[in-house]
């Protein structure tokens, strides 16, 4: 018998980002590989269920794991997957490098029954005739973890999936309803939770456009204004768990994500200990040292710890713990006291006898107490120094001047003409002259006097309305809008309403895009995005004035054929009222003739930099199409005739 959570079924009202980067990342993930920002997840255990999971387990489980305070021990080996995902792209649950950590935090569960075997799914398998099976990403101790697609809401989703009998199957569901109560959007959400056909599945967030703290730690520290950051969001967000009995209990760089936003979120919330039988007696102490050593590794770009786990490099052998001022040079002063408090049991630094953080509700308040950490001053590059032409100068540049020579002395001009047959040519020119003076003024005065005759009936004057060029008209009222999404697969479809509204305070944009300006180079967005307004009716369009996001986008503003009907495709737009190339911060033109149209589609196929050379990001402020109604248009054609 299949039983399903009434109290979870909450994948009706995902996170939007998830709705409208779905198909960058469930079409295209692997060939995106780290230009669109990695992907996200989230799972955790309730009050009760959490209290559960502390309690040392009866029945037997996988290879002992180690959370982060124990002594490294060695893990259980994925096996081989022939679409594992590259580095940085987002994962489900990967498995991590073993944290040390202080051994009486963390209980290890006692000896359970053989675990049963993880049943034999496939890519394109679907759970509950909804979620499509796309790729496994972790297989590990009896549980797989894929990413899939939800077929109902089109949007990405990560999945773990464990035998109906296995022996942490009833605490990942009680930890996953749980986790989905919080409701907290400070971590990923749990969207589901199953037990159907022998098989239990929890069901997350996908987030692609969040990088793991991981791949950020990999180029290099944190900024100090970014750690500061990083410490005051993930403490907050913790304490407020903590307030609900909830425990993470595996808060590695791995399950920390940063946004295109610049916001931090954590993902497996209690369902990632659950997975693995992990509990502790003493949860928010561990909790609040794994913290500290997130804010350590963001400091140094090291590990806490002797033994080199998640991609960092440990502390040198024998030498104990050190404040992160004394292994790397130039790190500020508070946060490295601050990381030493919530690390040190017995104290904070050698220099400051703080009290240490046991608790995130205590890091939290201690960074509260902290004067606040801006962002760095944007630096400006000193433009070149300004280059005077020969005109204003008369040499090029600003070229020390050579010591001045001396000059010849220039020859005396030719005597004036004193001659008789000097003066007769003086005259003979002045007389030329004045003819010419008179002869023009003459033509000015009869062509004044052609322009005010009354002209017959077919005739025209130069500059009438038969040569004037036709006036832009007023703006048409837009009955509707949508993406432009040839592969079916739209961006920020929520947003598409901000760029007809009537204001350009308000816009579609689209995320944040890496290494490519065309949509980071993925496979469903080759022909690019946009806008497609609808008139509601056929129109004569005699112009288009449209407010870009930001300038250097490259597009173009093409219109459908009079009898298309609610277009999809770039083919069915055929006519070409803007022809594609950069435009400025406004893309505005008044047709040479009125086009019959409904459909206008305002192409991007290639967006701007955003802060960064390897960022990219776009779209549409406002859209407002010029020309006269379809009433009007056609009266005056009666009345012509």
């Amino acid at each position: 018998m299949a039983e399903r959570s009434t109290a979870v079924d909450v994948a009706a009202g995902g996170d939007d980002e998830s709705l409208t980067a779905k198909a960058d990342q469930a079409t295209a993930d692997e060939a995106a590989g780290s230009r669109e920002t990695t992907a996200a997840e989230g799972d955790q255990p309730s009050g009760d269920d959490a209290a559960d999971i502390a309690k040392p387990q009866a029945s037997q489980p996988e290879t002992p794991q180690a959370d982060r305070q124990e002594k490294p021990q060695a893990t259980q080996p994925e096996e081989p997957l022939a679409n594992q995902p590259q580095a940085n792209q987002p994962q489900a649950d990967q498995p991590e490098a073993v944290q040390p950590e202080k051994p009486q935090a963390v209980q290890a569960a006692q000896p359970e029954k053989p675990q049963a075997a993880p049943p034999e799914l496939h890519s394109g398998h679907k759970l509950a005739r909804r979620y499509r099976l796309e790729e496994c990403v972790t297989r590990l101790d009896g549980f797989s973890s894929w990413r899939a697609v939800d077929e109902k809401l089109r949007r990405a989703v990560g999945v773990h999936l464990l035998p109906a009998d296995h022996p942490r199957a009833r605490s990942v569901l009680s930890a996953a309803r749980s986790s989905a109560l919080l409701g907290d959007p400070r971590f990923v959400q749990v969207l589901d939770a199953v037990e159907e056909n022998d098989l239990v599945y929890v069901v997350h967030e996908w987030l692609p456009d969040a990088t793991e703290l991981t791949a950020l730690l990999a180029a290099g520290p944190l900024e100090a204004h970014d750690a500061y950051q990083l410490v005051t969001q993930v403490s907050q967000a913790m304490t407020a768990a903590h307030r609900e009995g909830l425990a993470h209990l595996r808060l590695t760089p791995s399950a920390v994500l940063r946004s295109s936003s610049g916001q931090y979120r954590i993902r497996g919330l209690a369902v990632n200990a659950a997975l693995r039988g992990i509990s502790s007696d003493t949860p928010q102490r561990t909790d609040t040292e794994s913290i500290g050593a997130l804010l350590y590794a963001s400091l140094t770009q090291r590990w806490p710890y002797e033994e080199d786990a998640y991609g960092l490099s440990g502390l040198p052998k024998d030498i104990g713990l050190i404040a992160p001022d004394q292994v790397r040079a130039g790190v500020h002063r508070g946060l490295s006291e601050l990381a030493m408090r919530a690390l040190v049991n017995d104290g904070a630094t050698a220099s400051r006898q703080d009290r240490p953080c046991a608790t995130p509700e205590d890091l939290s308040k201690a960074v509260s107490e902290m004067p606040r950490i801006r962002p760095p001053e944007p630096s400006f590059t000193a433009p070149p120094e300004y280059q005077r032409t020969t005109y204003q100068q008369g040499t090029y540049g600003r070229s020390t001047p050579a010591a001045p020579r001396p000059q010849p002395m220039p020859a005396a001009p030719p005597a004036p003409l004193q001659s008789r047959t000097g003066k007769a040519l003086k005259w003979a020119v002045s007389a030329l002259l004045i003819a010419a003076l008179g002869l023009g003024s003459w033509q000015l005065a009869d062509a004044l006097m052609e322009r005010d005759r009354p002209t017959g009936p077919g005739t025209s004057q130069p500059g009438g309305d038969s040569q004037a060029k036709p006036a832009a008209g007023k703006p048409l009222k837009i009955s509707d809008a949508y993406e432009f999404a040839p592969s079916g697969t739209g961006i920020k479809e929520q947003d598409v309403p901000h760029a007809i509204d009537g204001s350009t305070g308000t816009a579609w944009i689209t995320p944040q895009y890496k290494g490519y300006a065309n949509f980071g180079n993925l496979p469903n967005r080759r022909q690019g995005s946009g806008i497609v307004v609808d008139l509601g009716s056929v129109q004569n369009v005699t112009g288009f004035d449209i407010a870009m996001y930001r300038a250097g986008q490259k597009a173009e503003v093409l219109a459908a054929p009079e009898d298309a009907s609610r277009p999809a495709s770039l083919a069915e737009f055929s006519k070409e009222l803007g022809k594609l190339g950069e435009a400025g911060e406004r893309l505005r033109k008044t047709l040479d003739e009125p086009v019959r149209t409904r459909y206008l589609l305002v192409h991007i196929t290639s967006l701007p930099t955003d802060g960064s050379a390897q960022l990219f990001r776009g779209g549409i402020s406002e859209i407002k199409v010029l020309g006269t109604a379809r009433e009007k248009a056609a009266a005056g054609e009666a009345d012509r005739s």
